[in-house]
């Protein structure tokens, strides 16, 4: 969940969240053997995938 379409603010918002106890830290993708895993759906793709197709999650830069 981004606040802002451009990731402004971010980091104050994650701070507020952290401060309330909770986990803020940045996903990124899963290894399943020699596939990627999205971490939002579990869907599998290959290592050079760098969205997920099926339901659009991307790693924050």
């Amino acid at each position: 969940m981004a606040s802002s379409p451009n990731g402004a603010g971010d980091d104050v918002f994650d701070q507020f969240l952290a401060d309330r106890g909770h986990a803020t830290e940045r996903t990124g993708w899963k290894r399943d053997y020699n596939k990627k895993q999205c971490p939002d759906c579990g869907g599998l793709h290959d290592p050079a995938a760098t969205t997920c197709t099926v339901c659009g999650w991307a790693p924050r830069p």
